[in-house]
Parts: structure tokens; sequence; C-alpha cells
């Protein structure tokens, strides 16, 4: 039995997930270039190499190697083989971090890109333990970048009377990091939570990925002193640039 279980450990099954199968070796092919097993301008495994170690067929493989070539990871060369890009820029530079300024600095360092004519397909979720509903929320859609590459994008839906204070700065600035420093404004209650998915199409276009790549998920309630629920998110990171670091003795 044991030796039945190391076998599979050392040939994991694909077919167990939904994820396209060029994508989930897409995914092992950049973690091993960001973990370091190729280094920058190192030749990585050949087509052939690759195709007996994941057990699928030629095409698999090429359009894997093209999802990373597209992300810029890696460079083909007629005749000689694919290669890890030059320079492989540390992805992981986000840190989700869990105390309310710090959530509210990170989100804001960067002008978001509005996506124009947005409609909530649902109102905002918000449990009883939240707070009460505002009497009316706006609703924008937006995309974070940092260096041109995108690796976020927000619902969110915000307390209409907290935006008559602020328009113009509603109107240009993230909408966390206006709530978080604007005068007359306390904020009282701040809960975030987070899950591992992968995205769909229309949100892998925004963020120029392939769907099914794996991302992190975060819902934000920000709750004010008066019990009023201002400001509900969910904000859906790249995977590839993410990490959550806890002080497990804060």
């Amino acid at each position: 039995m044991l030796k039945d279980n190391t076998a599979a450990l050392a040939n994991p099954d694909y077919r167990r997930s939904p994820v396209p199968r060029y994508l989930q070796i897409a995914g092992v092919i950049r973690r091993r270039i960001e973990d370091g097993v190729w280094g920058p301008n190192e030749k990585i495994s050949t087509l052939q190499e690759l195709e007996a170690e994941f057990q699928v067929a030629r095409v698999t493989v090429r359009q894997a190697v093209e999802v990373l070539q597209g992300e810029g990871l890696v460079r083909r060369i007629q005749g000689k083989g694919t290669f890890v890009s030059g320079a492989v820029e540390e992805k992981r530079w986000l840190t989700l971090d869990l105390k309310w300024h710090s959530i509210a600095g990170i989100i804001g360092a960067n002008v978001p890109r509005f996506v124009p004519g947005a409609t909530p397909a649902a109102p905002p979720q918000i449990r009883p333990e939240d707070g009460t509903p505002a009497a009316h929320y706006r609703y924008l859609e937006s995309v974070q970048s940092r260096r041109g590459q995108p690796y976020s994008f927000a619902r969110v839906h915000f307390d209409d009377a907290v935006y008559r204070m602020a328009p113009a700065r509603f109107d240009r600035e993230p909408t966390v990091s206006v709530i978080a420093t604007l005068d007359g404004l306390k904020v009282a209650k701040a809960r975030q939570s987070f899950i591992v998915g992968t995205v769909e199409p229309r949100v892998a276009n925004l963020l120029a990925i392939g769907i099914g790549f794996p991302t992190v998920e975060a819902h934000l309630v920000v709750t004010d002193d008066a019990d009023t629920v201002i400001y509900v998110a969910d904000i859906i990171y790249r995977g590839d640039c993410v990490q959550l670091d806890v002080d497990l003795l804060r």
C-alpha cells in the first residue's frame, strides 16, 4: 500500500482537476522557475521530457509553454529549446496584511483603472453581525496594476452617503484608501476573509491571465461607528503575486 501511495505522489493524476491540463502543467513549470529550479537564461526540460513526465500529448505541453511565453517567463529559440527569461522578477511582492491601515495603504499605492459600465450582478454580501446595510450603495469595478501589469480586480459596493462626502476623491482614488483617510468618518469595524480559487473568463481577460489561473479572493467589509456597513469589496488577486504573512505571536 505504501508503495502505491508513493507512486501516486510521484505521478499525480491531473484528471482530478477541472482546470485544463495545459494550465496545470504551466502552473507546475511556473512554480519551478519561481523556486529557482531553472535560473535566468537556463534551458528548461525539453518538450519530449515534459511530455514523458506529465504523460500528455505534445500539443498539451506546447500549449503550457506558450502560456509561460506569453507571461514573459520563458522564451523559445528555434532549434535550441526553451529558456528561462533573462530576468525573472520576484512576483510574490504583494503581502496581504491583516491590519486595517496597512490594507488601505497597499490598495491605495496604485491608481485604479475603473471598468466602465459596471453593473452589480448581486447585492453586497452582508451578514447580520457585520452591521446594518446602508440605504443605497454605489457600485464600481476596478483593476489595479503595478508597472503596467494588472494584479487585482475589485468589485466594490460603498455607501452613497459616504461618496457624497468627497465625490472628487472617490472618482479618482481607490475607494478604501479614501474611506481610511476621510475626515468626519470613523471606521468601527473592518473584517477580511480569504479563499483560494481559480479565475473565470471575464476576470482572466482583465488580469491578462489564463482561464483557471490560481487566485486569492478577499472579502472585505467595513462598518462605521453608527454600525452602518459602508464598504463591501470582493477583490481577486493573481495567485502568483500574493503572499500572506501572519505573525502568530502578535
